[in-house]
């Protein structure tokens, strides 16, 4: 039976996900991972809130920009 191996983020199968992930765990140890993870979920969120407020402040209905917060 032949496995399907799915091609994920720049062409990376499984086991190298497994691997890396398995490297940046031991590289970081159990006590800082959360601390990134946590890093980067903040960031993600400042990004997409700075992407909504960027098209808010265009208002197509008067033509003109809001004043910047």
């Amino acid at each position: 039976m032949k496995m399907l191996m799915v091609p994920l983020i720049f062409n990376l199968g499984i086991w190298e996900i497994l691997i890396i992930a398995l490297v940046i765990l031991l590289l970081l140890g159990g006590k800082k991972l959360p601390e990134l993870m946590k890093g980067v979920g903040e960031g993600i969120r400042n990004f997409k809130s700075g992407l909504k407020d960027g098209n808010d402040e265009k208002d197509p209905s008067d033509g003109s920009d809001k004043e910047a917060k």
